[in-house]
């Protein structure tokens, strides 16, 4: 049962993924498994192939938590396999309600982590908005264009998982600005496995990696990371923003024209500005289902850490 939870946290992490802007790290986070998981995968290394020969694989399999990383791997890639037309679509037709849940939600996951910091200091200030503005400037970027050649594939995948399993930057957001975003997603709609499988070999590359560092400085200077972390989390806040108006466009690979820069805007302007419907009691209503999800997911992994 643990395990069908496990793969019910992994479908929620790949939805969060699949949008850019927000962080699958931060779904780990709420849901009580972002310790657990850094830890199994910071356990597949060169010491792995000592348990393998001195205890066999089982003992290895169990050493590397191999049934929980099965369960919530399983769970991101069918998320992402089979939510990546219906999430597209939505942020297309319907952006201001799906962006006010998306926001709702980064909003209650600060609030969820700030409650974790132990001590309240002026270093963990300035860490927070050191964090702030790290990933402020990281949004407001211009994308680029880079060609997706097997080299640039690997490289972004390792650069992107390093971001999805951090709480605020989101994976799929730094693919948009490298210009990898639209091939890489256009790979999971068609099942293009040459793509697919140099982009998971960049992920599995710069997840083995970066989960080390992550790991010890959790351990190590666990509020000054978590607040760093936080800062992240709310400097993307802007981005995410469900009312703005586009100022530029650019075109995609597929010829279409796709938003470049855009402005906020305060949700009783958008109408008169873009003679478009604010939507604002509908979006209201997203950003409460999105708190009362995460307080609910908040209380169950309390209740599951407890059993």
């Amino acid at each position: 049962m643990n395990y069908l939870f496990t793969f019910l946290k992994g479908l929620a992490m790949g939805a969060a993924d699949v949008v850019p802007g927000v962080s699958g790290g931060t779904i780990a986070f709420i849901t009580g498994i972002y310790d657990h998981l850094l830890e199994s995968i910071r356990r597949v290394n060169f010491n792995l192939l000592k348990v393998i020969k001195s205890q066999g694989l089982k003992a290895a399999f169990n050493h590397i938590n191999g049934g929980f990383l099965i369960a919530l791997f399983a769970g991101i890639l069918t998320s992402i396999a089979t939510l990546a037309k219906l999430i597209s679509w939505l942020l297309t037709t319907h952006p201001i309600p799906v962006w006010s849940f998306f926001f709702g939600l980064i909003l209650v996951s600060v609030y969820h982590m700030f409650r974790q910091v132990e001590q309240k200091s002026l270093s963990r200030f300035l860490t927070l908005i050191i964090g702030v503005i790290a990933a402020y400037t990281i949004t407001v970027l211009s994308p680029s264009q880079v060609e997706p050649t097997a080299i640039n594939l690997v490289l972004s995948g390792a650069i992107a998982i390093c971001a999805m399993i951090l709480p605020g930057i989101s994976g799929s957001f730094i693919l948009l600005l490298i210009g990898i975003y639209t091939p890489v997603l256009d790979a999971v709609k068609s099942l293009n496995i040459d793509v697919l499988i140099l982009f998971a070999g960049g992920c599995v590359i710069g997840l083995l990696t970066f989960s080390h560092l992550l790991s010890w400085l959790l351990k190590n200077f666990r509020d000054l990371t978590i607040t760093f972390l936080i800062g992240l989390m709310m400097g993307t806040l802007p981005k995410i923003w469900p009312w703005k108006e586009t100022l530029t466009w650019r075109v995609n690979s597929h010829g279409e024209q796709v938003p470049l820069l855009q402005h906020n805007l305060m949700p009783f302007d958008y109408q008169a500005i873009t003679s478009q419907p604010d939507r604002f009691w509908l979006a209201l209503v997203m950003m409460v289902l999105a708190v009362a999800l995460v307080l609910g997911l908040e209380k169950f992994a309390e209740q599951s850490n407890r059993s």
